[in-house]
């Protein structure tokens, strides 16, 4: 299991939440800048997808697993649903969420809380849709979280999750390598201040099952009708399956 923290003997949770924690007020400027605001695209593209997937988004109750500073929710306002509900371990990016929210006049659309995608709260079949950007990977336990998505679920529900994912092309592959492995660290660390955070990046990243691999953890939890689509040369994936 990869930590964010080798010296630290605590849970890759609690790590996780420190780390996110540690880098909050960063986390935006460095998402944008670090991927050259290629990440707006791909979350673009992935509420393209969610809107495609639900019968009718403005009855629709939608979940943001991971919501972080609340970036997917905003783009999921868009299509004009029932009610977004973001959920996230970490309370400093929650608080930076929660501002960008109500600067957007979207507190009643949107609503941001502490939770943990292995232990959430709500009820069986609650949620039309549940959408994560850049966060399955961070998981203690992968499948307890998945199973956790599937439950809260309604039937004929979709999950779309995007993820970072790793090229193939040779070119591609080796340039992504060395400016995944050395400049995002460098830059990330710089601007951080957390020396660790940006190295547990790639490192989340290299260790993460892809493709089919992944859409296979989707199956053997119930998801059906699975599919995924590469973004950007492989750089980042987005996966979509349906409750039966």
């Amino acid at each position: 299991m990869i930590k964010p923290y080798k010296n630290l003997s605590t849970s890759k949770k609690e790590q996780v939440a420190l780390m996110f924690n540690n880098i909050a007020k960063s986390y935006d400027f460095l998402n944008h800048f670090l991927s050259l605001n290629i990440d707006k695209y791909w979350r673009r593209k992935t509420i393209k997808i969610l809107k495609q997937s639900i019968k009718n988004s403005n009855d629709s109750v939608i979940l943001d697993i991971a919501t972080g500073t609340g970036d997917l929710a905003i783009e999921a306002s868009k299509i004009n649903p029932k009610k977004i509900i973001g959920v996230d371990i970490s309370t400093k990016m929650l608080e930076i969420g929660q501002e960008k929210i109500k600067q957007k006049g979207l507190s009643n659309l949107i609503e941001l809380k502490k939770g943990d995608a292995e232990n959430l709260t709500f009820e069986n079949n609650f949620f039309d849709a549940i959408i994560v950007a850049f966060g399955v990977r961070n998981f203690e336990n992968l499948s307890k979280g998945l199973s956790n998505m599937y439950r809260v679920l309604k039937p004929n529900g979709c999950v779309i999750i995007l993820e970072f994912s790793k090229p193939k092309l040779f070119l591609i592959k080796n340039i992504y390598n060395f400016y995944f492995l050395k400049i995002l660290p460098f830059f990330g660390n710089m601007f951080s201040k957390d020396k660790f955070a940006y190295n547990y990046l790639p490192n989340s990243v290299l260790n993460f099952p892809e493709a089919n691999d992944f859409i296979n953890e989707l199956n053997a939890l119930g998801f059906v009708n699975t599919k995924y689509k590469k973004l950007t040369f492989g750089i980042a994936t987005i996966y979509w399956g349906f409750k039966k």
